[in-house]
């Protein structure tokens, strides 16, 4: 298994497990977990030259800095 492949697993089980907690209401680890994976995909959208990958979760990782944001600062 190639290292992106690898990056892209791993980015997989934090966003999905990021998802389940926000399904179940469990605030704020979802918004780390899931832009924990958030970001694993955007290198491995920037590292295999992915223009669609590195465009959908990259624009992602504002959101998540913040609600991040509004966890600390409330």
């Amino acid at each position: 298994m190639k290292f992106v492949d690898k990056f892209k697993w791993l980015g997989t089980i934090f966003v999905l497990v990021g998802i389940i907690l926000t399904n179940v209401n469990y605030y704020p680890l979802n918004i780390y977990l899931h832009g924990t994976g958030v970001i694993f995909w955007t290198i491995s959208g920037y590292l295999s030259k992915d223009k669609a990958i590195l465009t959908n979760f990259g624009f992602q990782i504002p959101i998540f800095i913040f609600g991040i944001l509004n966890f600390l600062l409330n």
